[in-house]
Formats: structure tokens, sequence, C-alpha cells
């Protein structure tokens, strides 16, 4: 976390900022998010109506599902995706329909596959854009097909853009709810977690239309009733202070992405495309020849080196596993060397067959 929001947390305690905020947060924060909105995301908001400060973005995705999805309703997921996504639709009693995500379109969701999985029941458009686990993001093309989609079918979309900040050169990230007509059938996501590394900290924020604020504000009063006030004026410091941690952060990554997939892709066996955004690799591990639950269990107890399975996130996950290069370049080159270690061990036999299980 940045030196000037640990300060701005310190001096907040030390004030004796410790009582209960507005179910909808902060004003002053609402007020600087509303800015940030404009100057970022291309999103002229209400900061009196139309922000939900939330505990997370998880928090924000239980409120935006809870007070949209009727029993019955379909919404639309990326497949592999964020596991919270389906559960959360469960939750409501609304119906998962995946949408499968492919390495060979640097998993984008396309307008193509949405369209394949929309229909009279659909009331709701998922898209995590950059995503977690690929880190796949969706061009501004992508984005013009799935609005004109919501549009035609008179269906919300749900914009997970928790990682917004964490995108490589050559990439850009676009809020779909700055496009035409979508301001009034889009609910935005954003964290703090990911742009300032204030995991704990849980401070999140959403917007949408006034109408949908308005009831997930009353929802927000059974959750968490409102979020820590420290860890408000901690996110005010955030976005008020100096931005250069941001684009340090973002250097960082970007040495450790390149390290990760250089190393992975000299293993032979493993192959991974480059994420566009994220801090995940997603490589691709079908020459092993075990599926991903099985190689995610050789890593750990032969070679030491923790992974997650694809098919965690979705089938269309299998044949893949995650990997966080969240750490320090010293843990990505001891990972990569065990890893390629690991590699080197499989038998011929086991280099091409089907995927099986162990």
């Amino acid at each position: 976390m940045p030196n000037h929001v640990t300060e701005a947390s310190v001096q907040a305690l030390k004030a004796g900022f410790t009582k209960y905020t507005p179910n909808a947060g902060l004003e002053e924060l609402r007020v600087a998010i509303s800015e940030k909105l404009k100057g970022e995301n291309g999103l002229d908001i209400n900061p009196q109506s139309e922000i939900v400060v939330t505990a997370g973005a998880v928090n924000a995705l239980s409120l935006s599902i809870l007070s949209t999805i009727n029993p019955g309703d379909e919404v639309v997921i990326p497949d592999p995706g964020y596991v919270s996504f389906a559960a959360l639709v469960l939750l409501a009693d609304g119906v998962p329909v995946y949408a499968p995500l492919h390495e060979k379109n640097d998993f984008r969701l396309t307008v193509d596959d949405v369209q394949k999985a929309v229909n009279k029941k659909t009331r709701m458009i998922i898209i995590n854009s950059p995503s977690n686990p690929t880190g796949g993001m969706e061009l501004k093309e992508d984005l013009n097909g799935i609005a004109q989609l919501a549009i035609d079918n008179d269906v919300l979309v749900l914009s997970d853009e928790s990682y917004e900040r964490i995108v490589y050169p050559g990439n850009q990230h676009f809020s779909i709810a700055s496009l035409p007509e979508m301001h009034d059938r889009t609910i935005s996501i954003f964290s703090f977690s990911k742009t300032y590394a204030m995991t704990g900290m849980r401070v999140g924020y959403m917007t949408g239309p006034a109408t949908l604020i308005r009831q997930m504000t009353k929802l927000q009063e059974h959750y968490v009733s409102c979020v820590n006030a420290v860890a408000q004026k901690a996110a005010l410091a955030a976005l008020r202070g100096p931005q250069n941690c941001v684009a340090d952060m973002l250097a960082e990554y970007t040495r450790r992405r390149n390290l990760l997939i250089k190393g992975l892709n000299e293993t032979h066996l493993i192959t991974c495309r480059k994420p566009a955004g994220t801090f995940y690799a997603f490589p691709n591990i079908t020459r092993t020849g075990y599926d991903s639950k099985a190689i995610a269990q050789k890593l750990l107890t032969q070679a030491k080196v923790v992974t997650v399975p694809g098919v965690a996130f979705g089938e269309a996950g299998e044949g893949y596993i995650r990997l966080s290069f969240a750490t320090s370049v010293d843990n990505i080159k001891e990972a990569i060397s065990r890893i390629r270690n690991y590699c080197m061990k499989l038998t011929p036999l086991t280099r091409n067959p089907p995927l099986t299980h162990i």
C-alpha cells in the first residue's frame, strides 16, 4: 500500500474517525470517485445518487446480482471466469449460462459467443476486463457489439473492472458504460484492492442508474451497514494523492510478466500467451498429458509450486492453470526453475497422450 495511503489511515485513527458512515459511503469519497470516473473512464456520474462505496468488489457484485436477478433469470458469464460470478447468480436462484473464452482469441469475450448464450430469459451479461483468471481484455469493437446485444435484447450489463489500471503496453481499457445508450443499463464495479494494493482494506465501489443504486444502497444496510470508516479515508487519499505509485506498480508487473511468460514458454511442454492485463498468467498445459487438476497437484507435491487448475474457473478452463506473478522476481525465477525441472522428468509417454486424471 502506498505510503501516503498508509499515513492517511493512521491519521484517521488518531483523529478518532471510527464511527458509522452513510450506507452509500462518505460524500467526499463519492465526489472524488465521480471525478476519477469522468477523467479516466468517460463516465459522467452523479455522486449523490449513482455511486455506492462497497466492502470490496465482491460486496459490489453481491449487491448488484441480488438486487436485479429473480429466480429463473439467466445470466451470461464468461468461461473461464471469476468464481464468484456463478456462485452469486446461484445464490439469487438465477441460472448461469456460460460463454466460452478461447485462447485463439486471446481469451476475449467475443460478440458471437455472447450472442449464442442470449435468449428471452437472459436478464444480465457479465463482462470482466481485464479478466481474472485469463488476463484477457475486450477490444473496443467487442464492447460495441456486446452493448448492441444488450440494447437489442433489453438486458443489463454487469462490468467488473477491478483490474482496470493493470493494463500492459499495447492494450487499452474501455468502460462499456461510456458507450451510447449504456449508462442506464450498466452496473460498473471498481476496486481499490488491485490499483493501490489495498486488498485487506476492503474498499470498492460501483456505479449505475440511480434507480438501481437506490435499491442497492438499501440492501447495503443489511449486508455491511457501511464500509470501514478508516478504509474510506485511505481510499480518498489514494485517489487524491500522487499517482506515480500506480505507474511504478505497472512497470514492475510488466517486468515480472515478461519474465514468467518467457520462462514458461521455455519449458517446451507449457505454452503461455502474454496477458493483456492483471497479474495472472493462464498457461496451456495440454502437452503435459495431464488435466488441469492433475498437473496442479503434481506441481504442488513434486515441484512445490502452487497453481490453480483452470477447470476451477469453468469447464472451458480445462487444459490450463492459473499462476499469479504478484510476488517477487526471485520467487518467480525459483518457480520457473522448479516447473522446468518437473517437466524435464516427464517421460515421453506422458508428453502427448489425451488428458487424463491422476
